[in-house]
């Protein structure tokens, strides 16, 4: 099986879940958007907004020392669920736009489309007397810190942050498309790609960031070898350009009880507004 767009790292190189891995959404229709009212005025007129160049969004897009605490890498592509936007297959069409943003693709016909892998910092690991000892002479000490290194690991939140560019309304239509899915895909969804199929077993609206003109988040369950692992995921829209943010927790995917509760980093949401804004 396949794994999440986002790229392996540490523990989630055991992962074998799918690649969706992200984004995330709640309707205007009566649910929490989290959009601090912006959503009522987002139908500003948008036609005459130029769409960014791939060039422009690398300008923008969250970049190594841009957030405290985090590394921030390039995205690959090498466990990646689908190698293009059109060979992902979804049973429900009106949910594909959940199914491109968990399998790192841009919502919506965008003109340009980028994003970054950003994952919390670690402290450089140095050689030292313990690392040749037998097992029967490291101190307490030293099994205490390699112990609480694997629990940092472990219960980390790896992001993918994308940012893709639409012409006239295409990013409103984009950022809509995700809304409507959160609100009409509650029961789930199916995805093919390539002879693999990824089964979506639920997909709840959460409180979004209020970041940008528009934003919905979403938490969306995942099955994958008989295991449910819950990944998150934000969808923001700043003028013609969508920012997207899908998260995973490394505990969450391994079954860990109460992983699941656990949000797309506030200050990677942040940072990423910043440079748009």
């Amino acid at each position: 099986m396949k794994r999440f767009a986002l790229p392996r790292t540490g523990v989630a190189a055991a992962a074998s879940v799918l690649s969706l891995a992200l984004a995330t959404g709640c309707s205007d229709g009566g649910s929490d958007s989290g959009d601090g009212g912006k959503a009522a005025g987002a139908k500003e007129t948008t036609a005459a907004v130029k769409a960014l160049s791939s060039g422009e969004l690398a300008k923008v897009i969250v970049a190594a020392g841009d957030i405290d605490g985090y590394e921030v890498t390039s995205a690959t592509d090498s466990e990646a669920f689908a190698s293009s936007k059109e060979e992902v297959k979804v049973v429900d069409e009106k949910c594909a736009p959940i199914a491109y943003v968990l399998t790192g693709f841009a919502p919506g016909d965008s003109t340009a489309y980028l994003n970054r892998q950003v994952i919390p910092a670690t402290e450089e690991v140095k050689p030292s007397a313990s690392s040749t000892k037998s097992l029967d002479d490291v101190t307490d000490e030293e099994l205490q810190d390699a112990m609480d290194a694997l629990t940092d690991a472990f219960s980390s939140t790896a992001t993918i942050v994308s940012l893709s560019s639409y012409e006239g309304e295409g990013a409103q239509e984009a950022f809509t498309s995700v809304s409507d899915a959160v609100e009409g895909c509650a029961s789930g969804f199916t995805a093919a790609a390539d002879g693999d199929t990824e089964k979506f077993t639920k997909v709840a609206s959460e409180k979004a960031s209020g970041s940008g003109d528009e934003s919905v988040a979403f938490a969306v369950t995942v099955e994958a070898e008989g295991d449910k692992a819950v990944v998150k995921g934000e969808v923001v829209r700043h003028g013609s350009t969508i920012a997207t943010y899908y998260s995973l927790n490394l505990a969450a995917l391994a079954g860990e009880a109460g992983a699941d509760d656990y949000d797309v980093p506030a200050e990677i949401i942040t940072a990423q507004a910043a440079k748009l804004s």
